[in-house]
């Protein structure tokens, strides 16, 4: 008797990807890899890995990416500035690549023909695995049973669950859709359809209100080296557990809350409302170091690749040769922002109040107001004038 085919399936334990794995194995006679990526979602995965088995899995993965997926994504994010749309710091963008890449590495090493994920036919998500996929194994077979099955419903998938003896728990469903990370919560769907509609307060997981925040500010201080954070208040961490430690204080004073209605790649308009607390800081510090030790053309040139970094992270392409050319620009730019930030926070706000760096570039004699030696201010008459010749130049023509 021939071994049956594999199929590797990005699994979560809930209703979808529970219908799928059964909706694999029954459609494509195959066995079915349950692969679960941890990476900061707080979800019982033991009770995942549990239902996996029980639904019909032949082999169940559960992987611990918290750290790689800090280091190796968000920190990266993090010093290039991305942030997409002047507002989203791509807390869902940067997951993907990393749970697809270690999909394909599951399904290298255990000989599997495809790989199959639970996105649906009209966000974003589908697009970043599958080019994450294509990029890394371009012979694997992809299924995305959103575009193949007729199921048109969530009330189809239930009785499927049911028709199959899926151990499925119905509750009654939340008004929207909500995604967890280490970085991030976003919430988008149901009752947030309506970009006139408040988020309810209930709603979020991370951040308290800026309202119920305390009236007390607190301080934190924030270490980089070339771009990336290693320390706070003066502790060095692992990548997850500082990310970790900064979204329990940024949470609890409030921050990182943002409603955005974004344009999907797909070509729609969505809302979607977001909590990345210790993201926020996090961005707020490395603009702040980069602000005494980046050289301003050095900077200038940088922040013009912003936009298109961010594009190509929410648009699902880590894994491509511009985003390699990008990342190698960004990670040089960085070789000297190293150094500590100090900021207040106070509900809701982010506020800069120091910043040091043995690199920096930022000199108090030249800066200052009193009288110096360094700088001769009758040397600015010239620079003046040459920087005005074309204007005047221009008027000059007019009037005649």
């Amino acid at each position: 008797m021939s071994e049956k085919k594999k199929i590797v399936l990005a699994y979560s334990g809930g209703l979808d990807t529970s219908v799928i794995l059964k909706w694999l194995v029954n459609e494509y006679d195959s066995d079915v890899i349950a692969y679960v990526a941890d990476i900061g979602q707080k979800e019982d995965l033991q009770e995942a890995e549990r239902k996996a088995w029980e639904t019909g899995a032949c082999a169940v993965f559960i992987e611990d990416l918290r750290d790689e997926f800090v280091r190796d994504y968000v920190f990266p994010a993090i010093s290039a500035n991305a942030v997409y749309e002047g507002s989203y710091l791509l807390g869902t963008s940067v997951a993907r690549p990393l749970i697809a890449k270690r999909q394909i590495e599951i399904a290298k090493r255990e000989g599997a023909f495809a790989v199959s994920h639970g996105a649906t036919g009209k966000g974003n998500d589908q697009v970043r695995f599958e080019l994450t996929f294509y990029a890394l194994h371009p012979e694997v077979k992809i299924i995305a049973p959103w575009r193949e099955w007729d199921f048109k419903s969530r009330t189809d998938l239930i009785n499927y669950a049911k028709e199959n003896g899926i151990d499925v728990t119905v509750t009654e469903k939340k008004p929207y859709s909500c995604d967890r990370n280490l970085l991030h919560t976003s919430y988008e769907g149901g009752i947030l359809e309506d970009p006139w509609v408040e988020p309810p307060e209930d709603m979020f997981e991370m951040t308290v209100s800026p309202e119920a925040a305390p009236d007390k500010p607190v301080y934190v201080e924030i270490g980089f080296e070339s771009g990336i954070p290693v320390s706070v208040d003066g502790k060095e961490l692992s990548p997850s557990s500082l990310l970790a430690d900064l979204n329990e204080v940024a949470g609890a004073n409030g921050i990182g809350r943002v409603d955005v209605v974004e344009n999907r790649f797909v070509g729609m308009k969505s809302r979607g409302v977001y909590e990345t607390p210790g993201g926020t800081i996090l961005h707020v510090a490395h603009r702040a170091l980069e602000s005494i030790t980046m050289d301003r053309e050095v900077m200038r040139l940088r922040d013009s690749l912003i936009p298109k970094i961010s594009e190509l992270i929410y648009y699902g392409f880590w894994f491509s040769p511009e985003m390699e050319m990008l990342t190698a620009a960004v990670r040089q730019s960085q070789k000297d922002v190293s150094g500590t930030v100090r900021l207040k926070l106070y509900k809701g706000n982010v506020i800069v109040c120091g910043r040091k760096s043995p690199n920096s570039l930022y000199s108090e004699n030249l800066a200052t107001f009193e009288e110096d030696s360094v700088y001769d201010q009758s040397d600015a008459t010239g620079f003046i004038r040459l920087n005005s010749l074309r204007l005047s130049v221009k008027k000059l023509l007019e009037g005649k």
